[in-house]
């Protein structure tokens, strides 16, 4: 994939000592080699990196690419909110699973000069936009790169939820909730609660219950041009989260929609990325056969 960058943007985990490392190593490569350099705002705070620093918005107005050093959830904060403006994301993986920042932070130079050379693939991912509704009004809308969960947050007692899809009545769940899980949020939360894992390409929204009370509640995939709506029937209030990064008390009766947002994220991925090849290694299955 050939791109025109001229500015890259940085983003990093606070409070660890290795981003701080691999993120002033990796600033200092990109000023050598000539490109403009920021850094979210808020790291290069906490970093001592003032001269560098710039905020979302001015990341989305000028920066060409940004480079994540972290793990999946910082690379998920970054992805929502800069899906509306197109801009593609490369993960350097500094967390524990790392299924989207796939770049070992041993390799980060050699790697960060091949994506500048243009030698990586995009990989488009798709996002959920979800909204809750409260008496006929909007009250919260935020999008979601992995996940939508409804549960039961701190009640202790499994909820009722009315399930409908595209106005369709599916079932009244009784459960600790349910998962609306993207292709790439099938190996996150949804996986945990054995749901099915949907390759990236899999035009497909996965639904897993979370421990439901009937057990034929079994996990469904549907369309991605579906929309998923869910309303609490009980007298119980529950938990909203997204990403497990944007949180919602959601009250009896609230209306919850959930459809593919319009924006999508973009990805990158060094060359010789193979996603079964990154299941085999996250999720230790069998290795390679020899041939």
């Amino acid at each position: 994939m050939k791109l025109n960058i001229r500015t890259v943007a940085l983003f990093g985990k606070e409070g660890s000592d290795e981003v701080v490392e691999s993120l002033s190593l990796l600033r200092a490569h990109l000023e050598q080699r000539g490109y403009v350099v920021l850094v979210e705002d808020e790291i290069a705070s906490s970093l001592g990196m003032l001269a560098w620093a710039a905020s979302y918005e001015s990341i989305c107005a000028h920066a060409d690419v940004a480079i994540v050093l972290g793990g999946d959830g910082t690379l998920l904060g970054a992805a929502r909110r800069m899906a509306a403006n197109g801009i593609p994301l490369v993960g350097i993986n500094q967390g524990r699973l790392g299924f989207m920042t796939d770049i070992a932070r041993t390799d980060m130079i050699a790697a960060i000069d091949r994506l500048l050379a243009g030698e990586f693939s995009a990989d488009h991912r798709m996002l959920l936009e979800t909204t809750v509704w409260r008496d006929g009004a909007e009250v919260f809308r935020t999008p979601a790169l992995n996940d939508v969960v409804l549960s039961k947050g701190d009640t202790g007692r499994m909820i009722e939820i009315e399930v409908r899809i595209d106005g369709e009545f599916l079932y009244v769940l009784r459960a600790d909730g349910l998962i609306v899980a993207t292709p790439t949020g099938s190996t996150a939360y949804a996986l945990s609660a054995n749901g099915p894992i949907l390759h990236p390409a899999v035009p497909g929204i996965a639904l897993v219950p979370l421990c439901p009370h009937a057990l034929t509640h079994r996990p469904i995939t549907i369309s991605d041009s579906s929309r998923v709506e869910m309303q609490l029937v009980a007298q119980h209030d529950a938990g909203l989260h997204c990403d497990g990064q944007s949180h919602f008390e959601a009250r009896n009766g609230d209306q919850v929609r959930i459809e593919r947002s319009r924006h999508d994220v973009v990805l990158l991925h060094p060359p010789g990325y193979s996603y079964f090849a990154m299941l085999r290694e996250k999720l230790h299955w069998s290795t390679t056969p020899h041939r």
